[in-house]
């Protein structure tokens, strides 16, 4: 009994005719035995008369890529021929009944193309983010110039200047200083998504990593009147294995857009092993033989202005804030993009909690253990 027949009794080639897909029925040579109305359309063959085609000469190998379909039950894509040798994509799925092979196929050529422009645009982002990133000093060198002749005019080495003087050379070297923030953030963020970050994994103590960053952020935090508190009494252990140096630069980030969120009042960073159900729940590999001690959890929690919901959906998403002309917005999701695109490739994860007038949290956790930290491990 073959396919024909089996559709004849049970009445399905009209149900297959009706089918959006394209549907053939070829032998194990590859003769197309019987094909339905979409796949006449697609191909833009004529069966009226008596079928006369071999699958090979449709589809680029297709009888073999038909086998492998079958054989590995997985859709397959190839190159394809219309009448007057017009080439388009498809992707094809074959199971196998005795000698022959029941086949359904889609075009899929729109998707091609866009799959292909998008590699190649990847490519183009991550070339550009390369050069960006390599040129950094050329960009930064000029303003930390400005910055420095600024001070030696303020400090009078150039000699004695008057009162409206000092207010000019005051607002260059603020503004200065200004782009040269922003522009060794966006220069970070170049980095992050060039992915030209090396990793170094070793094993540090944690505590004193973050403590060097509250050290860093001491000014920052007494000129707003703002009390950083470090918490790390649910820690069982201060030794962790990660990149410390990528540690460092997300949780400076966050930092920084923490205490800007904050005009007065408290910063707490807590420390802890998070419960390996939070764990799976955020979306972080849980390794074998894996205890709460295998994964860092690192709050940073505030009690500034918070952020609003329609806010929090873009926040790491720097390019969708280009369209609303807001500076600090767009500085803020430069700095949490890198933070997180530093995370994800240490195989952990970052989210955000926060209430309009009672504060943010920023949640990250990071796997501890030599061998669940980098992608390509």
């Amino acid at each position: 009994m073959n396919f024909i027949n089996l559709f004849s009794g049970l009445n399905l080639k009209e149900i297959i005719q009706r089918l959006p897909d394209a549907v053939l029925l070829i032998n194990e040579e590859g003769r197309v035995l019987w094909s339905n109305r979409e796949a006449e359309f697609l191909f833009d063959i004529d069966t009226t008369d008596e079928i006369d085609y071999y699958f090979d000469d449709l589809v680029n190998k297709g009888t073999e890529l038909a086998s492998q379909s079958a054989l590995k039950r997985t859709p397959v894509i190839a190159g394809a021929l219309r009448e007057g040798n017009k080439e388009f994509f498809i992707e094809m799925n074959a199971s196998q009944y005795e000698d022959q092979y029941i086949i359904t196929i889609r075009d899929v050529t729109a998707m091609t193309k866009v799959l292909a422009n998008a590699e190649k645009t990847g490519k183009l982002n991550k070339d550009k983010n390369i050069m960006l990133t390599r040129l950094s000093h050329d960009f930064k060198s000029p303003l930390q110039s400005i910055i420095g002749f600024s001070n030696a005019l303020l400090d009078g080495l150039g000699g004695q200047i008057s009162e409206k003087q000092d207010k000019y050379v005051r607002i260059i070297k603020k503004n200065a200083s200004e782009l040269l923030y922003f522009i060794d953030k966006f220069f970070e963020f170049s980095k992050a998504e060039s992915s030209l970050v090396k990793f170094e994994i070793k094993t540090f103590d944690i505590v004193n990593a973050v403590q060097e960053i509250i050290k860093s952020n001491e000014s920052a935090l007494e000129n707003k009147k703002v009390e950083l508190t470090l918490d790390y009494s649910d820690l069982a252990s201060k030794p962790v294995t990660t990149d410390e140096s990528v540690v460092k630069t997300a949780l400076q980030n966050i930092l920084e857009v923490s205490n800007k969120l904050t005009e007065i009042g408290t910063i707490e960073i807590k420390l802890s092993n998070p419960e390996l159900e939070l764990v799976a729940k955020r979306g972080v590999k849980i390794i074998n033989n894996a205890e709460n001690t295998s994964y860092i959890l690192i709050s940073i929690k505030d009690t500034g202005m918070g952020i609003k919901d329609n806010e929090l959906i873009e926040l790491f998403e720097p390019y969708s804030q280009l369209e609303k002309q807001n500076k600090k917005n767009f500085l803020r999701s430069i700095s949490l993009y890198t933070a997180k695109t530093l995370i994800d490739r240490l195989n952990g994860t970052i989210w955000v909690e926060s209430e309009i007038m009672k504060g943010t949290t920023f949640n990250i956790i990071l796997p501890i253990e030599k061998g669940i930290i980098l992608e390509d491990e």
